[in-house]
């Protein structure tokens, strides 16, 4: 499970914004971003690929705009996505977004305080997300909420996070891209992408406490596959 990850503003985040066709400015950068912080969304709105600020926590209490504590929506299984009432079942199928960031990190949980950063060699990260969005009547705009896919976990990363993995796409994958991003697309062609798979070569990092990502062993790296 996606707990914690950046941006940075590097060539990697600007690599990236060529990629996807926007611009890099728009992106909200942060040198650590936790559940619940504001976070950059990019998903087509009337017609277009829009950049803008979301909420990374699906759900949002009615009244304050907050997160909705009851529930822990900063991930969405991919279980989920094909449950009737369940919380990620309608973005899935109507309100899919891409999450940026440089780098995230993962842990073993429990007592062990093992924990890694985990990048991709050479690029940025595209998280495939969903997104909702809250609309403020009195203040004439809308309040933006995501949450990034969780996939099963992978014998690869048995050392890193055994139960989970976040989805990542390929940004230079364009057809893939406009297809995520586009309400009408039929969802059964994402079937592939909900496998757990390392399909980008992936450098992992030991570091110590999450929000200080301090690095505190040597990088090694899981080719994709």
């Amino acid at each position: 499970m996606c707990g914690r990850f950046h941006l940075l503003k590097d060539h990697k985040s600007e690599e990236l914004a060529r990629e996807l066709g926007i611009d890099a400015q728009l992106m909200r950068y942060s040198p650590d971003i936790a559940p619940g912080a504001p976070i950059s969304i990019i998903h087509n709105q009337a017609g277009s690929r829009r950049v803008n600020t979301a909420i990374w926590w699906l759900k949002l209490d009615a009244k304050t705009l907050k997160p909705d504590r009851n529930w822990r929506s900063y991930n969405s299984n991919w279980k989920k996505l094909h449950v009737k009432g369940s919380l990620a079942y309608t973005p899935y199928r109507q309100s899919r977004c891409l999450i940026p960031a440089s780098a995230f990190y993962e842990g073993l949980g429990g007592t062990s305080k093992v924990y890694h950063q985990i990048e991709l060699e050479g690029q940025a990260i595209v998280f495939g997300g969903l997104y909702n969005e809250y609309n403020v009547e009195e203040q004439g705009y809308g309040i933006y909420s995501a949450s990034i896919i969780t996939l099963a976990g992978l014998p690869d990363w048995e050392s890193i996070h055994r139960t989970s993995m976040p989805l990542m796409l390929p940004a230079n994958d364009k057809a893939l891209i406009n297809q995520w991003l586009d309400p009408s697309t039929n969802i059964e062609q994402f079937a592939p992408y909900l496998t757990p798979a390392i399909r980008q070569t992936q450098k992992i990092t030991p570091i110590g406490k999450p929000s200080l990502w301090n690095k505190i062993g040597h990088s090694f790296l899981l080719e994709a596959s």
